[in-house]
């Protein structure tokens, strides 16, 4: 990596890093707000730039002459840039107010691992029209499984608050517990879907390439574990109304499965062992 990226790469973290500190000043002080006021018009504005930054950097690291180089730096930073791509879209509809500093923070430190970590080899096939599609929607799953995560974290602090010392005066303005929880099961239902597209994908991709519809390897098989877990989860809601730690213990559950299915043994291959 030439000076330059890293140089630039700094700057996209320190700007995260910046807008995390005015959110967590801003969403979580105990101060009361003024009358009637209101979310700052400048705030969406802000983001862009370290989203911009961040997006052409990726790509320049990511999109090469010999390939898709898509190492676990680049992997989780690619996961983490859509991630709060879409949280700002999301934003835009949706006033979740807290998670902002969730995210931020994550994103300060994850935008930095491609200067950090080793780039791996290009990635092969990567000029399959199925393996191409099968990426970008197994990216996107990551993503919403990532927002869905944060989320049900900011619900259990605030739970966790409501039942302790209170919550910061920002924080009153969040909806209802049973609001944030349906938002939730609309960001799990939407990763789920995603998620079950990337299955499908692979399969089509492992026949087309392979001759057979499945390798049984770990990623396939936390994957799977993944899948049935975010299943049980929107069963159980659908059947039973699961909600509350429930929700928190599943989805986090689901959401680890995922990360080891790629991102874990990627970080193993290419960092623990040494090879890309």
């Amino acid at each position: 990596m030439s000076a330059n990226s890293f140089v630039f790469y700094l700057i996209v973290s320190a700007l995260y890093a910046a807008l995390a500190t005015y959110f967590w000043r801003t969403r979580w002080r105990q101060t009361a707000p003024a009358s009637g006021e209101t979310r700052p018009a400048f705030e969406p504005l802000i983001m862009l730039a370290p989203l911009v930054l961040h997006g052409t950097l990726l790509f320049n690291s990511v999109i090469a002459d010999d390939g898709v180089h898509l190492g676990v730096g680049n992997a989780v930073s690619v996961i983490v840039w859509l991630t709060v791509v879409i949280y700002w879209i999301g934003n835009l509809f949706y006033r979740i107010e807290g998670l902002q500093a969730l995210v931020m923070p994550v994103a300060a430190v994850c935008a930095f691992l491609p200067a950090l970590l080793p780039p791996a080899r290009a990635l092969p096939n990567t000029e399959l029209p199925v393996f191409q599609v099968h990426l970008m929607i197994a990216l996107l799953a990551y993503s919403f499984f990532t927002i869905a995560s944060l989320h049900v974290l900011l619900m259990a602090v605030i739970e966790n608050r409501l039942h302790g010392r209170g919550l910061p005066t920002a924080l009153q303005r969040l909806p209802a517990l049973l609001t944030m929880e349906t938002l939730l099961f609309r960001i799990i239902l939407a990763g789920f879907v995603l998620l079950t597209l990337t299955l499908v994908t692979g399969i089509v991709y492992s026949e087309e390439l392979f001759g057979k519809a499945m390798r049984f390897n770990h990623k396939t098989v936390f994957g799977i574990l993944s899948w049935l877990i975010f299943a049980a989860l929107l069963g159980g809601r659908w059947r039973y109304g699961w909600r509350g730690r429930i929700a928190v213990r599943w989805t986090l559950t689901g959401f680890l499965m995922l990360v080891l299915a790629y991102i874990g043994s990627k970080f193993v291959l290419e960092i623990i062992l040494g090879k890309s």
